[in-house]
């Protein structure tokens, strides 16, 4: 595993079964530039390959969650008319994070306080779970630039609210609460602020207690239910339980449920 230095712009720390990685560049509100594009993909990467771990938790160093894409680098590229390959190159790298996050057999819990705006609302809720501070506030931003959404928002809030609040979300919201987001389905809970680190801790433990196979085969399913057929995704059910059956975790809870039944 890579070091993580102080200075570095997403920080990793594993503790037993669950990883977190930090955004880290609270001077500017954990907005996405190359340099954390770069290294969340690294980082990404690392906790995927890991076997122990079961949850990785995302969240901000400092005032705000992740405020969206860097706005100075996207700017001058503008002034520049270098956008394509300076987005572009930027995009592949934070692009490949996201792909990892909802790839790997692992479930992702983001840890949202202050700001989670335009690609930082989009990371909030393309990870698996969303756990806020009940000052948190979501701010889609893409309309007010005259853009659309990147960083899997459309994946996340979509397959979260369907499309019609999707699109009311994106295009008719400046910003809303935690409480908002959690009526809509987009947050799973709500916490005092100063009591959020200490909740997601709790969670991130409820959710590492499930076993490695049924937790993977679990994310897979649900992800592939809405493009599947009920004949392939029964088919799937069918394969993923029986594979899960033959762990040795699946045989010693039977045991264990047998034996308190006698």
């Amino acid at each position: 595993m890579s070091t993580s230095t102080p200075d570095d712009p997403a920080l990793l720390a594993i503790d037993g079964p669950v990883a977190t990685i930090t955004l880290n560049r609270p001077a500017a509100f954990n907005s996405i530039n190359l340099a954390i594009a770069r290294r969340l993909e690294q980082l990404a990467a690392e906790v995927e390959a890991n076997e122990q771990v079961r949850v990785l938790v995302i969240q901000g160093e400092g005032r705000a969650f992740c405020g969206g894409g860097d706005l100075q680098t996207i700017g001058a590229a503008a002034a520049n008319d270098t956008i394509a390959p300076v987005v572009g190159e930027l995009l592949q790298h934070y692009h490949a994070f996201i792909a990892a996050l909802r790839r790997m057999p692992k479930v992702v819990l983001a840890s949202v306080h202050g700001s989670a705006a335009g690609a930082g609302l989009s990371l909030a809720f393309v990870a698996d779970l969303c756990i806020a501070a009940e000052d948190a506030r979501f701010t889609p931003a893409y309309a007010k630039l005259g853009v659309s959404p990147d960083g899997g928002g459309t994946v996340g809030v979509v397959a979260a609210v369907g499309g019609r609040r999707a699109l009311q979300i994106y295009l008719a919201e400046d910003s809303f609460g935690a409480q908002q987001a959690c009526d809509w389905g987009l947050v799973a809970k709500v916490a005092p602020a100063a009591e959020l680190k200490a909740a997601t801790r709790e969670l991130a433990l409820r959710l590492a207690q499930n076993t490695p196979a049924g937790l993977a085969a679990t994310k897979a399913l649900i992800q592939r239910a809405p493009v599947s057929s009920i004949e392939e995704q029964l088919e799937a059910e069918r394969d993923a339980i029986i594979d899960c059956m033959h762990t040795e975790e699946f045989r010693t809870a039977v045991k264990k449920f047998t034996s308190k039944s006698k």
